[in-house]
């Protein structure tokens, strides 16, 4: 198995790296996963991450949010934001996402089940921010 010297870096199939100079020419993405009992104290604490050298987010969402469940939701007692940030609706990820340079900063969301709605809501924030769609990086899963 091995690259061929066909395979470039920053090339299909990326055996060799997915960018052309990879670290020499960008360093890589540094970041915390982090996530607070609210989208406020997340806000905050990601654009401290962010003011001091951090370059991507790595959301930590709490287990209701990961579930699929509301923080209302009788089954989401005692789990609402103990382990990550709760998002329920599309005012939660703005405020989460409030004065953060999303086409500037790669972000990541481990979320499993629920990551279609979770980058539906992180979508529609970047285009309130009129945030070009193209300039979005990261991972989803």
């Amino acid at each position: 198995m091995g690259s061929s010297p066909l395979e470039k870096a920053g090339e299909f199939p990326f055996t060799s790296g997915i960018y052309t100079e990879m670290y020499r020419e960008r360093l890589w993405t540094m970041r915390q996963y982090a996530g607070f009992s609210s989208a406020e104290d997340s806000n905050a604490r990601y654009r401290y991450l962010l003011g001091n050298g951090q370059t991507g987010l790595s959301v930590a969402f709490d287990l209701p949010t990961q579930m699929g469940y509301d923080s209302d939701h009788e089954l989401a007692e005692g789990e609402v934001g103990r382990v990550g940030v709760p998002i329920n609706s599309l005012a939660d990820m703005e405020i989460l996402l409030d004065r953060i340079p999303l086409d500037k900063v790669s972000t990541s969301m481990t979320i499993n089940s629920t990551a279609a709605i979770l980058l539906a809501l992180y979508v529609a924030v970047a285009e309130k921010q009129g945030v070009p769609l193209e300039t979005l990086s990261g991972t989803i899963q």
